[in-house]
């Protein structure tokens, strides 16, 4: 099957990553102007702490499909509990899909979450409210079957919360039928490396405030998922201020190493 061209100027990226390039902008201009004064100098890396085998261990996995799976990755990334996020395709019969060549899947994202801290009902709410689940093959300007919406599920405890979720957004939706397929999942690729953490690739500022980490090291940073949904302005409102502190206060020492939110 054609995969259709993609859009890379899609329409949730155009304004937030006008206002990143500014951003970004003035933040260079501010450290050129009090480098001697202050002495800040960026590390070149910062190598992520690494959970604890239980930690891990305990962590559940949880995957949908949303539209874009730039803006989706950064949905989930700075909610309570959520340690790593993964954009990838599922949901079809190709093996080893690509960017360009997906076959039946759908663009997803995968979530690793602490089951002490959110729950599978929890994102589920978050998954119905930051997109259109009536829309048929596609995200507002994001056409094709690659964007539909999916609850990927783990047994039948799942399925039965994604489908009394389903029914309570389709009482609300009473004009129009809600499209969202729930399957289970099956094999989850990975996206291309250049796909992760999208959003947080566009502001080359916070990349250096991190430590500049390698490819891999980024993609499983919880404080890149954290930031990648901060970047997208996606976080809950208090968590955003609080980012926005945090970055201010490092800012204003002068030794500007991000290792913790």
């Amino acid at each position: 099957m054609a995969v259709p061209e993609r859009n890379h100027n899609r329409f949730y990226h155009l304004h937030h990553h006008h206002q990143h390039q500014v951003f970004s902008v003035l933040i260079v201009l501010f450290l050129i102007h009090v480098d001697n004064a202050l002495c800040i100098r960026f590390p070149d890396r910062v190598a992520p702490p690494a959970l604890h085998q239980s930690d891990q261990q305990r962590l559940q996995v949880a995957v949908f499909a949303l539209g874009s799976f730039w803006r989706s990755e950064a949905v989930f990334g700075c909610l309570p509990g959520v340690v790593h996020t993964t954009v990838g395709y599922a949901g079809g019969s190709k093996s080893n899909p690509e960017y360009r060549s997906l076959g039946d899947h759908a663009e997803c994202v995968k979530v690793e979450y602490d089951p002490q801290q959110n729950s599978f009902r929890d994102l589920l709410d978050v998954f119905w409210s930051n997109h259109d689940p009536r829309q048929v093959y596609g995200q507002g300007p994001d056409v094709g079957k690659q964007y539909r919406s999916i609850i990927f599920v783990n047994g039948t405890e799942e399925s039965r919360m994604a489908s009394v979720s389903k029914e309570q957004e389709q009482t609300r939706s009473r004009s129009s039928i809600v499209t969202t397929q729930i399957l289970q999942l099956g094999t989850f690729y990975p996206a291309e490396p250049d796909h992760q953490k999208f959003e947080l690739k566009q502001n080359t500022i916070l990349l250096q405030l991190i430590g500049n980490l390698p490819a891999e090291e980024l993609e499983r940073s919880s404080l890149a998922t954290k930031l990648n949904g901060y970047v997208a302005e996606l976080c809950p409102p208090n968590i955003q201020k609080r980012i926005d502190a945090k970055i201010n206060d490092i800012i204003k020492r002068g030794w500007p190493i991000l290792r913790e939110l």
